[in-house]
């Protein structure tokens, strides 16, 4: 019996799903920002996909936005980012997994490392996720990564800080530094934070037992001496931090926003290594890692409630710009959450 052709003029057309995200095609300021509709991403190999909804933002995002310290470019792109899509901390729920992955399925709540996280889905490697502590909120879950992950590192792996310890914290009150007090108290160190006048009580309330005023007071005045120095995007002298340090006390460097348009304050941590192995004082610096298991050492304090994000707002994915002129202008406290 003959069939009837079938005319393929009326088929409806398969597209590709498409999701909203933040865009970026060049380096600038918060201008180049842009909210557009691209196609949802896939998975591959090893990879999950996510349900973002919400991304944590920090200072590496805005160096990536502007490009600068250019050094960055070489690993980021020369000309304009390699990733369109900016922002790496991500919580949210898997929705599609890739070949080999194991750990997760569809469904599952997870926190930890993306790519492109400012959009409604982002890929993540599975060995870069843990599962979201479930007294978190999404936005709680999404702004510890990066920030929390550094503290971590700058604490136990570099610093190896020890109980009863004294530890000095400098940029107390941003990003990294709101998780190293925290931290820092809970391994049972003395915990001395530097901060702006207006930020005096949140520190003390992070649970710091010594609060120093940087804009009236010196904490390299010699009259307190620290086992440990955490220079959280601070931007004192090599001299001004060893006069911190008790004679075998350890420095360690992470961040930093000034010098250079070249290198920026990645000078200044080079030159930190560069001198350490000819002084009793060691002086350290690191790039922080992107790995599930170091999540999962975070997990055992957020669920134990010794270390508590603290967001100070949260933005939409239309918002994001606004975010980023406001950490530019160091009017944050604590981190700052992008709901999507």
């Amino acid at each position: 019996m003959p069939t009837t052709p079938v005319n393929t003029s009326t088929l409806p057309v398969t597209s590709t799903p498409t999701m909203r995200a933040v865009v970026q095609s060049s380096y600038g300021d918060a201008d180049v920002l842009r909210l557009e509709r691209l196609d949802r991403p896939e998975p591959g190999a090893g990879e999950v996909l996510l349900r973002v909804h919400a991304a944590g933002l920090d200072r590496g995002a805005w160096h990536v936005m502007t490009g600068k310290p250019y050094l960055l470019r070489l690993a980021f792109g020369l000309r304009a980012p390699k990733q369109p899509v900016p922002g790496l901390d991500v919580a949210g729920t898997v929705v599609a997994v890739g070949e080999a992955v194991t750990r997760f399925a569809p469904g599952d709540e997870v926190f930890g490392f993306g790519s492109g996280t400012y959009a409604e889905y982002a890929l993540a490697r599975e060995d870069r996720l843990a599962p979201k502590p479930a007294d978190l909120t999404f936005e709680q879950a999404a702004v510890v990564p990066v920030s929390a992950v550094t503290a971590l590192h700058a604490l136990c792996d570099v610093g190896r800080v020890e109980a009863g310890q004294r530890v000095l914290v400098i940029g107390a009150s941003g990003g990294v530094g709101s998780y190293a007090v925290q931290l820092a108290v809970a391994l049972g160190a003395e915990v001395t934070g530097v901060c702006s006048t207006a930020n005096v009580d949140y520190v003390r309330a992070l649970g710091a037992r010594h609060v120093v005023d940087r804009l009236h007071e010196d904490f390299a005045d010699g009259t307190r001496h620290y086992d440990l120095v955490l220079d959280i995007g601070g931007n004192p002298t090599l001299s001004r931090l060893r006069r911190a340090l008790t004679p075998t006390g350890t420095a360690v460097l992470t961040g930093g926003e000034e010098g250079g348009s070249f290198s920026g304050g990645m000078s200044r941590q080079l030159r930190a290594v560069a001198w350490s192995p000819f002084l009793r004082q060691r002086l350290a610096m690191f790039v922080t890692p992107q790995r599930a298991t170091d999540l999962e050492r975070l997990r055992e304090h957020l669920e134990a409630g010794t270390v508590v994000p603290s967001v100070s707002r949260a933005y939409p994915l239309e918002g994001v710009p606004e975010a980023m002129r406001r950490l530019a202008a160091g009017d944050v406290r604590g981190k700052v959450a992008i709901t999507v």
